[in-house]
């Protein structure tokens, strides 16, 4: 028995002690910790195809891999922006324009407007301005006295301008001055009414009406002269001036 016993272990076919030797190593493998792939369960027939197929190695660059730009991230208020951005329609574009035109339209109207109102506003003063001073200049310019020529021409002089004032300078030094000397000539004239022709921010024109009182020589006691006088006045730098007298 004990022959026997031997010849079972040591001598038995070769099947027999190869399957022997297989159970051995996988007894083995049993005892050692199944790897972390294994663990995790069964895997679906698409990935033992994947696992089972070709791998590719690639080597990596010499200064290695790049990451990609990571975007910027948009501050709370962009963001809030850029949902608050309306979406221009193809059909809004024309009615945006025609907006415009009529934008602009509005505001000519109202500088056109404006300036007319402001124009206004000073042609309206031109008109009480004027009309003062032409009262006020009537009488220094059509009266004189023989007694104080210079005086009364100087005076007047410096309520005149332009060419008027030449012609006067003129006019006093060689006809009113040498009658008014001869024959002891006195010209006193007050205003009787006044009123505005037409008028504008720099140009007013004056309508008066004028009484001359005159003494000479050559009249016996005084003689009243009712005269209408169309008197210009003109914006100087220095107040309104007498820039034309015309008789009517």
């Amino acid at each position: 028995m004990a022959n026997a016993t031997t010849r079972s272990r040591g001598a038995g076919p070769p099947a027999r002690r190869t399957l022997t030797a297989a159970a051995r190593a996988a007894a083995k493998r049993a005892q050692r910790p199944a790897p972390e792939a294994d663990r995790e369960g069964p895997r679906n027939e698409g990935d033992e195809a994947h696992a089972s197929g070709p791998t590719l190695l690639i080597d990596p660059p010499e200064n290695g891999w790049e990451d990609p730009p990571e975007p910027s991230p948009e501050s709370p208020e962009e963001e809030e922006t850029r949902e608050r951005a309306p979406a221009w329609r193809p059909g809004q574009r024309p009615l945006l324009a025609v907006l415009c035109a009529l934008l602009a339209a509005g505001l000519v109207a109202v500088g056109v407007l404006g300036w007319h109102y402001r124009e206004g506003r000073q042609t309206e003063a031109a008109r009480d301005q004027a009309l003062a001073a032409a009262r006020e200049a009537a009488p220094v310019v059509l009266s004189y006295d023989y007694r104080h020529l210079d005086r009364d021409f100087a005076r007047a002089r410096e309520r005149l301008t332009g060419k008027f004032r030449e012609q006067y300078v003129k006019t006093t030094r060689t006809v009113v001055g040498p009658t008014a000397t001869k024959y002891h000539g006195v010209v006193k004239a007050t205003v009787a009414a006044a009123s505005v022709a037409s008028a504008g921010p720099d140009r007013v024109v004056a309508l008066l009406f004028v009484n001359q009182v005159t003494q000479s020589t050559q009249v016996s006691g005084s003689r009243l002269d009712l005269n209408r006088v169309r008197m210009t006045l003109s914006r100087t730098s220095a107040g309104w001036k007498v820039s034309a007298v015309d008789a009517l």
